[in-house]
């Protein structure tokens, strides 16, 4: 995983185009020092997995990395991910940023707590988030950062939604010039404050100088034994310190805690990604049966046909076409191409201007060029297709010998008939026509025809005296 923004998905970014948000919010952001600590430990026992929650996918890639790119794009001066023990693909998928191990699970406090080396000698505001909450806005975030800088600068900012169910999550009392006076549980608060409809999200912006000083006096006499990070609240307001609320959406603040949770996630980002694509020039026929790839990008003009299915990596350029039943991973489509129905590109296929991928054709590390064509049922696998080649049906590069993968060339203009198997590596030479139901083995000249099949044998009034004797075999067969 990179530690980047990106662009968004569904769209290909354009010079002169309105920039995303997030890239926005970058901007007006680079002039508030901050570093970012995400809490990552969880396990998620309601994922019934064995793959830590926070890198569960949405749209490609792990949670994680949705909330690390909005992160990004605010330019953060540090960022450290807390996680918990032996979890190195977390912490693989995560580099290079620092990680740090919370080694018991003793609370949102005692998670924090465990980032203060790495953030040792830094006084800017500290932005706690929360890895299974990644859909959460840049533009939030930055109200967020932008609170804390104001005068008087406050020394904790909550992130508040407003939930259509309040259920179980904490109450904000908020007073009525608008600071923030307590954080209530729901299991500890009174009716009237069950009633109130401002609830907490947990990601919170701290002053760093007063971050940790406030967690050595959180305690841990509750229930669970845990230390809040919510408890800094009370002890910064008994302090006379100022506390502030900045409110999001419920949708941006969604947890994901169970398969349900991601599901939802999922649609909900699946949804960003059709209407971006769409915005930018792209037309989705029947938008909520096509999926993106979180870094899927789609030029102008693009038409994608009901039930496609883009996997990480993919670029379509303009006016190319995607029909149905398409999956495209790792593959670039230039402009003008047509692929599919049923079409499969794997990773590294390049589909070069007014190619065309047909139905039940799988290309994988190939090259079409211009104007090519493989209309259907066909294999092409580790090879370079030239300009205007025909590809007949039922075509195969054999490009693997049990050990090694070996290339295929063939030259523009060729044409290759149906039912040919063409072992690699081997060379068809431009304008070189290879005859149906051939198997090549060795190079074939520029212009050349080749043909490689059994004679033909014919043998007259052979059928019927065959179908009598079959017919005299089976009916013994059924008498016994």
């Amino acid at each position: 995983m990179t530690w980047s923004g990106g662009a968004p998905c569904g769209s290909v970014r354009r010079a002169g185009a309105n920039n995303h948000p997030e890239t926005m919010s970058a901007r007006a952001q680079q002039s508030v020092p901050f570093a970012a600590v995400v809490l990552a430990a969880g396990i998620g026992t309601r994922m019934e997995s064995a793959l830590p929650k926070a890198l569960h996918p949405l749209a490609g890639r792990p949670m994680i990395g949705h909330l690390l790119a909005t992160v990004s794009a605010l330019g953060p001066e540090r960022a450290v991910v807390v996680i918990g023990p032996d979890m190195p693909a977390l912490e693989a998928a995560v580099a290079p940023l620092t990680c740090v191990v919370q080694g018991e699970r003793l609370g949102t406090g005692d998670a924090v707590k465990a980032a203060q080396g790495a953030l040792a000698g830094f006084a800017g505001t500290v932005l706690v988030l929360y890895a299974d909450t990644p859909l959460v806005g840049a533009e939030t975030l930055s109200r967020m950062l932008a609170a804390r800088a104001a005068d008087p600068a406050p020394a904790v900012v909550v992130l508040g939604f407003r939930p259509r169910a309040p259920g179980e999550y904490g109450r904000l009392v908020v007073s009525a010039d608008g600071r923030l006076e307590a954080i209530i549980e729901a299991r500890d608060a009174s009716e009237a404050e069950r009633a109130v409809p401002l609830c907490n999200s947990g990601v919170m912006a701290v002053d760093g100088s007063l971050l940790f000083g406030l967690l050595d006096r959180v305690g841990n006499d509750n229930a669970k034994g845990e230390y809040y990070l919510t408890d800094i609240v009370t002890l910064a307001v008994a302090e006379a310190r100022t506390c502030a609320v900045v409110e999001g959406t419920e949708e941006e603040l969604l947890g994901i805690n169970s398969r349900a949770d991601l599901a939802v996630a999922e649609v909900m980002v699946q949804t960003e990604c059709r209407a971006r694509a769409m915005a930018a020039g792209a037309t989705l026929i029947d938008p909520s049966t096509v999926w993106f790839s979180h870094d899927t990008r789609l030029g102008r003009d693009v038409v994608v046909h009901p039930n496609v299915v883009f996997g990480p990596g993919v670029r379509v350029d303009d006016g190319a076409e995607i029909k149905s039943f398409s999956h495209v991973e790792g593959a670039h489509v230039s402009a003008g191409a047509k692929i599919g129905p049923f079409a499969r590109l794997r990773p590294g296929a390049e589909i070069g201007p007014e190619a065309r991928v047909g139905n039940f054709v799988e290309v994988k590390n190939a090259t079409l060029g211009p104007g090519a064509k493989a209309p259907h049922l066909t294999y092409l696998g580790d090879a370079d297709i030239g300009a205007k080649a025909n590809i007949g049906a039922g075509t195969i590069t054999c490009n693997y010998d049990g050990f090694m993968k070996h290339r295929t060339e063939i030259g523009p203009g060729a044409n290759i008939g149906s039912n040919t198997s063409l072992v690699a590596p081997v060379r068809i030479g431009a304008g070189a026509i290879i005859g149906a139901g051939s198997t090549i083995t060795r190079d074939v000249a520029d212009e050349a025809l080749a043909l490689n099949r059994a004679e033909q044998e014919e043998r007259p009034d052979y059928a019927p005296g065959y179908r009598a004797k079959k017919q005299a075999a089976k009916d013994k067969a059924g008498k016994g």
